[in-house]
Formats: C-alpha cells, sequence, structure tokens
C-alpha cells in the first residue's frame, strides 16, 4: 500500500518544495473530535502521514461529512484537495478544506515509521499560507503581497489595482494558529457605529459581517478603527482584509453567524477594495418555513422569507436601560405554509421602511420569540433584502400570484400563557397512555409534553367568557345593566365586551383519551374564527353554529401542553393545559416515522 502514498508531500506543502502530484495521497492514522462552543459546529482533529512525516490538521467544518457519513476511519487512505500549510509557535498545522478518500483501498495499520513535522532552526519560519485548489500546485512559491507605505492608520490606505494577493485565505480557515493572511470577502451587513459609556471611559464600535465560498464571519473596530474604516465598508462591496488582525472566540451572544471565531481589526490591518467580485457569492441564506417556526427554540436566530402581507405604522419604546427612544415597526409575513408570523424591524430599518405589500423580503439574522405567539425581530446584525433573484424567491412569488393572495392564514398560537420565561424549549414527545402512567403532572413541579391527538369532543357550554376589551387585559368583565360591561381591574366600562375562548377538548390518539383545556389562541385555530363570531353565530342561528363545532371535531394536532396538579371542588386532580398546537407537518411527521423504522433494523 505504501506505493500510493506520496512520500514527503507534507514537508513540501510547508517547505514550498516540488512534488508530482498537486492532490497528494497520504494515510490517516488518527481522527480526535474537539469541543467547541456551544451551539456550534463540531470540529474534528486529524493526524496525516505520508510514511515518512506526520501532522497535525484540522478539518473545516464543510468537510465534517467524511467523518460524520463514516467515511474517514483510522487506517484509511486519503486524496487532499484543497488546503491550508500553516506554522504557529514552532508546530505545522494543516486546514483541510476539501479531501476524497480512496474507500477502494480499504485500510491498514500504520505503515512505516513516520516522524513529527518541524520546523528547523535555519527554515524560512514565516507562515504564507497558500489555498490549494483543484488546479494547484502546493510546492510553489507564494507572491510577494503589496505592502502599503507606513502611516498613522494603514487601514485606510487602499491599494493599487495592480497590487497582488496570492495567498487568498478562506474565512473557514481562519483561526488564532493562523498569521500573515488576507481574506477576500463581502461585506453583507454593516452595523451603525455604537457607543458606549462607563465607569472605565467611553467608546465607540460597528461591525460589519464577511462572506466568501467557504463562510462567514463577524468583524468588528473599536475607536480609531471604528473612524477609520466605517466609511471604507459598503454593504455589497468585495475587500481584501489582510492582518495584522485578531482572530477570537466569537461572543455568540453578539453574532448570528456560524462561525466559532470573529475578527477584531487593529492599528495595522489593511483593508482594500477589490476590483474583481467574481468568486465571491452574494447574501448565504439558511431559510425556516414559517410553519415549521413552532418546531424552533425561543431565542433561536434563523432566516426566513415571506410574502409582506401587511405593514404597521411606525411607533417608539423607551429602553429601560439607556432611557433611548427607539423606533418600531411591525410588519406581517405570509408563506405557502399557510402561516402568518409578525416581525419587528427597528431603528432606521422601521423609520425609513417603504416597501410594497406583497413583495417578497428575505431576512437574515432574525430572531425567534414567544411574546404573544411566535413572533420574530431583526437583530440589528441582521439584514433584509427586497424581492431578492434566488429560487426560493421566485417559487414564493408564483405561488403567491397563483392562490396564496386569496388564503386565509394561521398563526402560530402563544406560547406566553402556559409557559412563561421557559417557553419554546423542545419538550417530550408523549402518547396518552405514557402521559397517564408516567404520572407527569403529579409532583410539586410543572411537567410538559407535546402530544399528536384527534379531537373527539369539544363541550359546548361555557365555550368563552366577556372579556375586557382593554388590549393585553383580558380580564373577566361584568354587566351591570344593558350595554354596560365593567372591568375592575381597568376601572373602565365598555358597550360591549370581547369574547375569549376557554375550552375543554376531548382528545385522543391508538393509546387512550384526555380531556385538554385550552384558550383564545388555540380556539381560534380549532374553530377557525374568533369567540365573537361564534357566539354572533349561536344567537342568529344554532344549527349552523353547530356544524362548526362539528368541523372542528376529528382534526389532529400537535398539542404543546403543561400538567400541573390543581384542586376543585376540594379534591385533587391533574389539570392539563394547551399552551400551544398546531396542525401536522406532513413533511416532519414522516421523517419522525421512518427514523422509527429505523430503529427496528427493518
Amino acid at each position: 500500500m505504501a506505493h500510493h502514498i506520496n512520500q514527503g508531500a507534507l514537508s513540501a506543502m510547508f517547505t514550498g518544495g516540488g512534488t508530482p502530484d498537486a492532490q497528494p495521497v497520504v494515510q490517516c492514522v488518527q481522527i480526535k473530535p474537539l469541543v467547541g462552543q456551544q451551539g456550534t459546529s463540531e470540529r474534528y482533529r486529524v493526524v496525516f502521514s505520508d510514511i515518512r512525516n506526520f501532522c497535525q490538521s484540522m478539518l473545516a467544518t464543510q468537510a465534517n461529512h467524511v467523518v460524520t457519513d463514516g467515511k474517514l476511519k483510522k487506517g484509511c487512505f486519503v486524496r487532499l484537495k484543497q488546503f491550508q500549510a500553516n506554522s504557529y509557535k514552532g508546530k505545522r498545522i494543516l486546514i483541510v478544506l476539501d479531501l476524497e478518500v480512496l474507500e477502494e483501498l480499504g485500510e491498514c495499520e500504520k505503515i512505516g515509521e513516520p516522524k513529527t513535522l518541524e520546523i528547523s532552526q535555519d527554515e524560512d519560519v514565516k507562515p504564507n499560507p497558500t489555498t490549494i485548489s483543484t488546479g494547484g500546485f502546493y510546492g510553489s512559491k507564494p507572491e510577494q503581497k503589496y505592502q502599503p507605505q507606513q502611516q498613522s492608520l494603514p487601514s485606510r490606505t487602499t491599494a493599487p489595482a495592480s497590487s497582488s494577493h496570492g495567498n487568498i485565505y478562506p474565512i473557514e480557515a481562519l483561526s488564532p494558529y493562523a498569521n500573515k493572511w488576507t481574506i477576500k470577502a463581502r461585506c453583507t451587513n454593516k452595523s451603525e457605529i455604537k457607543t458606549w459609556h462607563n465607569k472605565n471611559g467611553e467608546g465607540k464600535l460597528f461591525s460589519v459581517n464577511l462572506l466568501d465560498e467557504s463562510g462567514e464571519i463577524k468583524a468588528t473596530g473599536f475607536n480609531d478603527q471604528c473612524d477609520a474604516l466605517y466609511e471604507v465598508f459598503q454593504e455589497g462591496g468585495v475587500y481584501y482584509i489582510t492582518s495584522p488582525c485578531r482572530v477570537q472566540l466569537a461572543k455568540k451572544q453578539f453574532t448570528n453567524l456560524n462561525n466559532d471565531y470573529e475578527l477584531s481589526f487593529e492599528r495595522d490591518t489593511l483593508v482594500e477594495k477589490a476590483e474583481e467580485q467574481d468568486g465571491v457569492p452574494q447574501v448565504r441564506f439558511n431559510f425556516i418555513n414559517i410553519g415549521d417556526l413552532q418546531t424552533v427554540e425561543k431565542d433561536s436566530v434563523i432566516d426566513t422569507i415571506g410574502i409582506l402581507k401587511e405593514v404597521g405604522e411606525t411607533s417608539q419604546i423607551v429602553s429601560k436601560t439607556t432611557s433611548k427612544p427607539y423606533d418600531k415597526r411591525e410588519l406581517t409575513l405570509v408563506d405557502n405554509t399557510g402561516y402568518s408570523v409578525r416581525l419587528t424591524i427597528w431603528g432606521n430599518s422601521a423609520a425609513s421602511f417603504d416597501v410594497v405589500p406583497e413583495s417578497v423580503i428575505a431576512f437574515k439574522g432574525v430572531k425567534v420569540s414567544d411574546f404573544g405567539g411566535r413572533s420574530l425581530s431583526l437583530l440589528s446584525s441582521g439584514s433584509m433584502s427586497i424581492d431578492p433573484d434566488i429560487d426560493e424567491a421566485h417559487k414564493l412569488k408564483g405561488w403567491y400570484d397563483a392562490q396564496g393572495r386569496t388564503d386565509t392564514f394561521a398563526s402560530h398560537a402563544s406560547m406566553s400563557a402556559g409557559i412563561g420565561a421557559a417557553g419554546g424549549r423542545t419538550d417530550a414527545s408523549k402518547t396518552i397512555v405514557q402521559v397517564k402512567e408516567e404520572n407527569l403532572g403529579m409532583s410539586e413541579t410543572t411537567d410538559y409534553f407535546t402530544t399528536k391527538a384527534t379531537i373527539i369532543y369539544i363541550k359546548q357550554d361555557n365555550v368563552s367568557y366577556a372579556a375586557c376589551a382593554s388590549p393585553d387585559c383580558n380580564k373577566k368583565v361584568i354587566e351591570q345593566e344593558p350595554g354596560q360591561w365593567r372591568c375592575e381591574k381597568c376601572d373602565k366600562t365598555f358597550p360591549k365586551p370581547e369574547y375569549r375562548y376557554i375550552m375543554s377538548l376531548n382528545v385522543s390518539d391508538h393509546t387512550g383519551q384526555i380531556w385538554l383545556s385550552c384558550f383564545d389562541d388555540v380556539g381560534r385555530m380549532i374553530m377557525g374564527m374568533s369567540a365573537d363570531q361564534l357566539n354572533e353565530l349561536k344567537d342568529n342561528d344554532d344549527k349552523a353554529a353547530g356544524e362548526i363545532f362539528q368541523e372542528a371535531n376529528c382534526q389532529t394536532y400537535i398539542f404543546k401542553c403543561r400538567a400541573k396538579m390543581d384542586n376543585f371542588q376540594d379534591q385533587q386532580r391533574v389539570r392539563y393545559q394547551v399552551s400551544g398546537a398546531s396542525p401536522l407537518n406532513y413533511s416532519n411527521e414522516s421523517t419522525k416515522l421512518a427514523n422509527l423504522i429505523k430503529l427496528y433494523h427493518i
């Protein structure tokens, strides 16, 4: 098997020595997963051998599939197709961006006695790394980079169009181990300048999101760098950024990008506008459908796309921490899942928003909330694209023009009524018999679960109550005399109440039956109309109202519930309260069933 390996290839990558093959074949002698920050992709450290030497390597996340698919194993042979050769503190580290496992060669024990690849004293240790692409030659010498004249803020210097950037790093390969690098990236988002004042002083900063074919990364400029670079960066522009520039662990609470690291501009960081914009992608989206928001955890940051159905007026709120006013505007989006969602935009984006309703808008970097039902908020680091030229937008527009314009849309049931601060978590899925056998709700703490069940009966008595018409009150009102409904909490009188659902449902699955109680948002979805409309229908046409109840029966939903001990007429019982419900997503249900079948190894 030794004749398949390009002996000496690893040394040639770092020293610039020649090699007969631009895509060397080496042996994998070790694989080890690395623990990253919570919520980030797992990374893998791999040791490769060319018989003469072995070298520590790091797989870029885009290459993780060879491990997760079970192809890359200890003792197998691989062809390195794209990589970065780095030197850091006397160690050689290879960043592998693309590789091919030669499965036809099988696996075997380590061949030979390879030695550690080290840097000798007389070697040039400046680690000018080189991107090795399919048509590249990893033994070639890096081209001489443009050296700017020394100025007080070199990061403002713009290189001539003829400057050479022979050592372009992919963003995915950036890490604290890399230095002497240049990236070519598109600015997909630029924040406003933010200021701070505290006991340690005051300052200002701005940030940009940078994108290339391999990934995205956030970069921040503080104080002098903020002054120097803010006007240099423009959204949509492509730039060369050259070190020194600090690569540090990303502060996940301040970024929505999937990268373990972020950049911090330094005094000597060089930023140059790229004349050629080829090979650098536009904004990259990872869309979540509006109908699938119920399955997304609270406070997650996602991308979404929808048809702009309604545009609210601009309003102002005052920050509790800074006492500064902020503009806000609420938008309503719909898509072909049959759901709508409320999305809030802030600041200048809210004040200057002038998009025509029925346009397609793609949002990148929106935060999921369960306030008042599933809702979204555009982060300061997020962005929106109006009628983008992408397949998802064209399909959505075609659907809306063909049928969506006349469709009715459901809103996600409120999660705040039953879950509170703990809302949005992924609760265990239970059958009805499991809920009872596991004694959910019998302990001192509240138990949460989801269940897939079919409505078999709805109690028609006391299906709603007369509630206060004030926004966000919902307290029961008392009719003092005809046309006079009084709310004790608000100390107001209204000519008529706003009826709200308070329903009892008997639901069933293949294991048993259970009674659930639910409130207005879930009631609206189940009945297909508001409680006011249902009460009016009962007053005018009791038979038609009965048909509405009949139509609501035999419908299957995913119910999100909480179980808690309750006292009723001096007796303790478990009360199962619905905090959210959603129609079946047949794609998700099919996937769950397929996964269950796999467990049986059929």
